[in-house]
């Protein structure tokens, strides 16, 4: 059953050695990660489950202590999806040794950041074309896994709310964002599960699918909402709620 849940945005410039420069513009994004994580931590788990947007390379199953890299921002900066188990080895699978997508890589900085040691933690790379009723299932199916089970939920909204927006200015994005931000605050489950994946693609908004994924397994946990977060610099829509 999910006790739990943190939202959070997956931009690299999250991580400060990313960003550089402009690190600072960023640091009230990253306070409220910290504060959502620590809702999470508080709700004592059995298991935590990492959900973020993914390429079809990368999607599917990653295990704890799964690697990332930002090297491909021009940044030697390696993380791991939680500390690696104890017995773990060579030859441990594929969804260890493949490099975590880069939703899960930002996940990974923000957990190795708040020293998460709670629960045992996996990851699920989920990729945009999801259909909506396949992320439900899979988000009851992921609820199913443990008594006291939390997700982190990685994922930007739209990327279309200025001219100089990685999507440049669509009209319609900021309704959108508004739709999602006043579903998350109130945890509201319908609302997320009613999303329009169509238009979610056309504004380039990667946390549709996660968000899915969510609302399927909080379905009838009864959890209460919290935006902490609300904000679109640089053009894209980086939300950051807390459920519990």
């Amino acid at each position: 059953m999910l006790v739990a849940a943190a939202v959070c945005p997956c931009p690299p410039l999250l991580v400060p050695e990313v960003a550089a420069g402009a690190a600072p513009e960023l640091d009230a994004a990253r306070a409220a990660c910290t504060d959502a994580i620590g809702v999470l931590a508080a709700s004592r788990p059995d298991r935590l489950v990492v959900v973020g947007p993914a390429e079809q390379q990368d999607r599917g199953p990653h295990a704890q202590g799964a690697r990332g890299s930002f090297r491909g921002f021009g940044v030697d900066l390696d993380v791991r999806l939680g500390e690696a188990p104890a017995d773990a080895g060579a030859g441990t699978g594929e969804a260890t040794e493949r490099l975590l997508p880069v939703s899960l890589a930002v996940a990974g900085w923000l957990l190795g950041r708040t020293e998460w040691s709670a629960a045992p933690l996996e990851g699920l790379g989920v990729g945009e074309p999801l259909a909506p009723e396949r992320c439900i299932q899979v988000g009851e199916e992921i609820a199913a896994r443990a008594d006291r089970v939390a997700l982190l939920v990685m994922g930007d909204a739209s990327a279309c709310r200025t001219l100089k927006a990685p999507g440049y200015l669509d009209e319609r994005a900021a309704g959108f964002d508004a739709d999602v931000a006043r579903a998350l605050a109130a945890a509201d489950v319908a609302a997320l599960k009613a999303l329009d994946a169509e238009l979610a693609q056309e504004l380039k908004a990667a946390g549709r699918a996660p968000w899915q994924v969510l609302a399927g397994a909080a379905d009838g946990a009864g959890l209460r909402g919290e935006l902490l977060f609300d904000d679109a610099p640089y053009g894209v829509g980086y939300l950051v709620a807390a459920w519990s």
